[in-house]
């Protein structure tokens, strides 16, 4: 069942969303060449618990770190650790997410350790364009459809290819909710968008092939081919004057 916010209940999120931006942005400044995967994840873990929230991935499903992060050809779901070395020229991905007052806030960014590859600037690019292309398909009237074809588009005319096994979703009171946000699809299809939901538009990128493969672990997913993979996202709301951004830090 899709659970639609009133305009009080949008703005009640915007702490969740607001601690979620900020822990984001100062994992990715953490992203450098030496720092293990560990560090960055008690750097998030310490910025959420210092503003009141709680780090909502800490335990999901039994998740043992507060944000996914994911290096290389990690597409999503890596579990941090202190062997995982950052090295100049990796791309790590994070994604990460704080629950404070009952409303949860949802995000990531693929980010760039040091000097990194013309193949892995452009992935990184083409995927946060893909996630603003999303968005901006997000208008009332529209349905979700028009967003995962709006991804798939401009991604595959890029020539990479989206994750079909994960997908996007709304975002509330629980940190996944319905409806499912596909990455992929024909536009025009799936729910109508109507003003008062909230959702998390997640484009996962592949460099080659679009299948995945999950490890032993459990979690941490893997390109079947060792290409690069990217993930942008955003926590949004439909209004009528247009989808609002809600993963925005506090500081710029």
């Amino acid at each position: 069942m899709i659970l639609v916010k009133t305009a009080k209940e949008v703005e009640a999120m915007k702490p969740a969303c607001q601690i979620s931006a900020e822990a984001l942005r100062l994992g990715g400044e953490a992203a450098k060449p030496g720092v293990t995967t560990a560090q960055i994840d008690k750097i998030i873990y310490d910025y959420i618990v210092s503003q009141g929230a709680r780090p909502n991935f800490k335990g999901l499903g039994g998740f043992p770190g507060s944000a996914c992060i994911s290096v290389n050809d990690v597409v999503i779901h890596g579990i941090p650790s202190h062997g995982i070395v950052l090295h100049e020229g990796d791309i790590v991905s994070i994604d990460t997410g704080a629950a404070v007052h009952g409303w949860n806030g949802d995000n990531a960014a693929t980010f760039a350790c040091g000097e990194v590859s013309e193949t892995a600037q452009r992935l990184m690019d083409v995927t946060k364009e893909a996630l603003m292309r999303g968005i901006s398909a997000a208008q009332t009237g529209n349905r979700v459809g028009d967003i995962s074809a709006a991804v798939q588009q401009y991604v595959e005319d890029a020539g990479f290819s989206v994750v079909r096994t994960y997908v996007g979703h709304g975002v509330g009171r629980e940190l996944h909710e319905d409806p499912e946000v596909p990455n992929f699809g024909t536009a025009g299809r799936g729910p109508r968008l109507v003003n008062g939901m909230v959702l998390a538009i997640e484009p996962m990128v592949n460099e080659k092939s679009h299948v995945v493969k999950t490890m032993s672990d459990g979690w941490t997913t893997k390109t079947v081919d060792g290409g690069l993979a990217a993930h942008f996202e955003h926590t949004i709301a439909i209004t009528p004057n247009g989808p609002v951004i809600l993963t925005q830090p506090r500081r710029v």
